[in-house]
């Protein structure tokens, strides 16, 4: 009986971190989706767009907002696709798989954005904003690893 009761706690907490995890995932990418329909957002990612050997082709073909508006779009889906798996559980794992896409290539600007890094009193630095997505990388991870019916 006493263990029951402590596995049925561990469990209680475990799924009291996931839907945590999962609606602030949801959060953070709905916020800073609909903030790349801002012209603030759009001339700040430009940078790390144009440095990108994945993207740097895309002021081309489009403007500095019609980019930062897509990406934005993007990020709303995922974050959509996140709040809706937690009813449909077959969405976890498109999700996921948007959220390591998505996070992979963010944090990729790291290395190929000129000027991320700077020396502050000894320690490497960067722009810390973009370190969240290690996070949300790691927990695009495991939902694409659990089962449909957790």
């Amino acid at each position: 009986m006493v263990g029951t009761v402590q596995k049925s706690k561990q469990n209680l907490s475990t799924q009291i971190g996931y839907y945590i995890s999962l609606f602030g995932a949801a959060l953070i990418l709905l916020w800073i989706g609909i903030f790349k329909f801002t012209l603030t957002e759009a001339a700040a990612i430009k940078p790390l767009v144009e440095n990108h050997f994945l993207t740097f082709f895309v002021y081309n073909i489009m403007s500095v907002q019609v980019v930062s508006n897509l990406i934005g779009v993007i990020e709303i889906i995922i974050a959509l696709l996140l709040i809706f798996s937690a009813k449909f559980a077959f969405l976890k794992r498109y999700a996921g798989i948007g959220m390591i896409v998505t996070f992979l290539v963010t944090l990729s600007y790291l290395f190929t954005t000129p000027g991320m890094w700077k020396v502050v009193d000894g320690v490497p630095v960067t722009d810390f904003f973009i370190l969240k997505d290690l996070m949300l990388l790691g927990f695009g991870l495991m939902i694409v690893q659990t089962k449909n019916n957790e």
